[in-house]
């Protein structure tokens, strides 16, 4: 699950998986037809699950601490949940598995998430039902991490897939995109909500963009808007779980539960672009080219 452009690790365990998994996609190139079609299939898989480990350990805490947390524990369920967190955030900064430069950006967006997080809870938008110390106006701090799970993706992705760009729009105009994106999740309050004008704009801004990502030796491509749609998804399916276990609610979920509305994918959509766009800062878009064209320029 490795290439070029991964940072040297110093973490053994992760250099022991590199190595084997450098050997096996040695023996792939002599693969023909559908073998090699099922290796990039598994090898796609791999690379995305390891891209989502930050997500993933926080669904999996959701999930096992509503099931099996002692409701008696002198820590709060919540409490634990910031603990846990912080540790997965500290286990990746250690075992450089996530960069110093991106986990600024990242922390940015964890602030950024935490402020609307304060913002929507008072607003009624949804709630923490359960109690504990570690939190901001009423909010627990984990909540987030739960932004910061998408930015990690994003930053973890970007690396594992060397993505590369065709018509990638300058960092002006997402920046401006996604500060439009941010304010009118607190101004759609007390004004009109113009998300749906902000998704219009997108196509001018996006709707030309190619992303080119690398699962093996072959780059492949897709439009850059409906990856977005693709990952504003997961994250859907990810929340419909999260709700689930208490992690947060929605009004009409505090009787019992029901599945999240279809349409909060708009929000999650113009929510993981405000991240693509932060991440994007560090890791900045390079044009497209060929790898045949890479290995004939000087240097």
């Amino acid at each position: 699950m490795t290439n070029d452009n991964q940072p040297k690790y110093t973490w053994w365990p992760y250099q022991a998986l590199a190595a084997r998994e450098a050997e096996l996609g040695r023996r792939a190139l002599a693969l023909d037809g559908w073998q090699r079609i099922l290796y990039e299939f598994v090898r796609f898989g791999l690379k995305q699950a390891w891209a989502c480990l930050f997500g993933g350990l926080m669904l999996a805490l959701f999930i096992g601490t509503f099931l099996w947390y002692p409701q008696d524990a002198a820590l709060a369920r919540y409490d634990f949940l910031v603990l846990a967190a912080l540790a997965i955030q500290a286990g990746l900064l250690l075992t450089r598995m996530e960069t110093l430069d991106e986990a600024k950006i990242i922390l940015l967006y964890h602030i950024t998430g935490t402020l609307m997080e304060v913002f929507k809870t008072h607003a009624g938008s949804w709630q923490y039902p359960e109690h504990g110390l570690l939190k901001i106006a009423g909010v627990p701090l984990f909540s987030g991490f739960m932004y910061l799970c998408v930015g990690s993706y994003i930053a973890r992705a970007w690396r594992l897939f060397d993505f590369t760009f065709t018509r990638h729009p300058s960092c002006r105009v997402t920046t401006a995109i996604s500060i439009a994106i941010y304010v009118n999740l607190f101004t759609h309050h007390y004004f009109h909500d113009v998300r749906w004008l902000i998704l219009l704009l997108l196509v001018p801004t996006f709707g030309r963009t190619w992303i080119h990502f690398r699962i093996h030796r072959h780059y492949r491509r897709m439009p850059l808007l409906v990856g977005f749609f693709l990952v504003a998804l997961f994250i859907w399916f990810a929340e419909n779980i999260s709700t689930a276990t208490h992690a947060w609610i929605y009004p009409n979920q505090k009787d019992s539960w029901r599945m999240v509305s279809f349409g909060k994918l708009t929000a999650w959509y113009l929510l993981m672009i405000i991240s693509y766009v932060m991440v994007s800062w560090i890791n900045k878009p390079k044009s497209y080219m060929p790898l045949e064209a890479k290995r004939e320029t000087p240097g």
